[in-house]
């Protein structure tokens, strides 16, 4: 009876060795992993332990399994999609104004960050996510995809790795004022995003502060505004 257990250890132990390699990059986001059978003779255990062991794996989401393909390395290794449970937050409203009360405490410095430590190349690709958003707002389409692309860019080029972590929470945030206010702060949005990403790339970090601070508040009053009008209706 104790077989079980000793095994279960056993694919604890394998994961985490399979969890380093991908932090050390041997196989890196959006890799596939070697077959089950290279595990098997790499790791010198038997196949239940390797399939515990990428099952553990995957519910940190560091895996992915592929029916038919094999086991890849997921693009955000660690990170889901919703850590949070936002999607089961019953007041939509009251969601969206606070993970923006939240976004304020943070974003700022996000910004002064990457203004301060954006490569040239971060810069050029944070410019090319507002216009994005630009194009997507003046052809009548959907912008939340490219909006949450900005802010995701912004948070990499800070260089600091517990910021971009927060990623999923600010898109999530992104995604939400859009739905709840129906794209309708678009002028605006178009505005400040530029403001950030101007100061971004001139790597003024108290302007890129000041511009996404003005940037959030515009979306909460938004938010407060346009839910006062809805509970009206």
């Amino acid at each position: 009876m104790a077989e079980r257990p000793r095994r279960k250890q056993l694919a604890d132990q394998v994961a985490e060795e399979l969890q380093e390699r991908v932090l050390k990059g041997e196989w890196k986001p959006g890799e596939k992993l070697p077959t089950e059978f290279d595990l098997i003779e790499d790791l010198n255990v038997g196949r239940g332990t390797v399939r515990e062991a990428v099952k553990i794996l995957v519910t940190r989401n560091v895996l992915e399994i592929r029916r038919g393909n094999g086991t890849y390395v997921v693009e955000n290794p660690g990170q889901v999609e919703d850590p949070f449970g936002f999607a089961f937050y019953g007041d939509k409203w009251k969601l969206a104004e606070d993970l923006c009360e939240v976004r304020l405490l943070l974003e700022p410095d996000i910004a002064a960050l990457a203004a301060a430590r954006a490569t040239r190349e971060e810069v050029d690709y944070i410019l090319a996510c507002c216009e994005a958003v630009e194009q997507a707002i003046h052809s009548g389409q959907s912008h939340s995809a490219a909006d949450m692309e900005f802010h995701g860019a912004i948070a990499a080029a800070s260089h600091n790795h517990v910021m971009a972590s927060m990623a999923p929470v600010i898109q999530k945030s992104v995604s939400a004022f859009i739905e709840v206010t129906n794209s309708s702060l678009t002028d605006m949005t178009i505005q400040t995003h530029r403001q950030v990403a101007d100061a971004i790339a001139r790597h003024d970090a108290e302007a890129a502060g000041a511009a996404m601070r003005e940037h959030l508040v515009n979306n909460r009053d938004h938010i407060v505004t346009v839910s006062r009008g809805a509970s009206f209706v």
